[in-house]
């Protein structure tokens, strides 16, 4: 996947997973009830990034994103130091 924004020194971009849709119990729920996940798909590293890399699906604080739109993709930057574990 190619993407058409590259991060500086110590930002990752990532685009967020997809919210749930449906609860376990079976039910659905509309858009505006759907909390936003805080797991992302990490798909572009700055140069000082140590630990993550291209690919990783990473846990983030919730305040720490700059959401970035790119034509019709939404990404978003976070710091190095704002991810808090990586998802196996």
């Amino acid at each position: 996947m190619s993407v058409n924004i590259q991060p500086l020194a110590d930002y990752v971009v990532a685009r967020q997973e997809e919210a749930e849709s449906k609860t376990a119990s079976g039910l659905y729920l509309p858009d505006k009830a759907q909390e936003k996940p805080k797991v992302a798909k990490v798909v572009a590293v700055g140069k000082n990034v140590q630990e993550i890399k291209v690919g990783d699906r990473i846990v983030y604080k919730t305040y720490s994103t700059t959401e970035v739109k790119v034509g019709a993709d939404e990404y978003m930057l976070i710091k190095e130091e704002d991810i808090l574990a990586t998802v196996k």
